[in-house]
């Protein structure tokens, strides 16, 4: 009987646990998005300085911006208006207000939505 419990003993510590093994995929996949944003924010960048913005398909811009206006809203509602949506001089106030208005243009709302949106108390979200 102590032979076939060390015999299995051996066995599973010769084989990583799924744990193990689904920590190691998240991992991966971490830094495979990670490296997919880098060459989506290299290609934008790169883009821009080339004065092609056209160079980022629409439907690529589109599914980005989804998808980080999705996460900023989902920060923004659990932990409040801290969330900083870019670092302070990264974007210009027209990039800004040019940004913003084709948001709102294509949610569909008009200044009264976005005025009472915009002076919310903190906490209320």
């Amino acid at each position: 009987m102590a032979k076939v419990r060390q015999r299995n003993a051996t066995k599973r510590a010769g084989k990583p646990s799924r744990k193990s093994s689904r920590n190691g995929d998240k991992s991966h996949s971490t830094k495979t998005h990670s490296a997919k944003t880098a060459d989506f924010c290299a290609a934008a960048r790169d883009a821009l300085k080339r004065g092609e913005p056209d160079a980022i398909s629409d439907k690529t811009l589109q599914q980005v911006l989804t998808a980080a206006v999705k996460v900023y809203a989902a920060k923004v509602e659990r932990r409040g208006h801290e969330v900083v949506p870019f670092p302070q001089h990264a974007v210009t106030a027209t990039e800004t207000v040019v940004t913003a208005c084709g948001m709102i243009r294509a949610a569909d709302l008009n200044m009264f939505d976005v005025a009472i949106w915009f002076h919310r108390p903190p906490g209320i979200e």
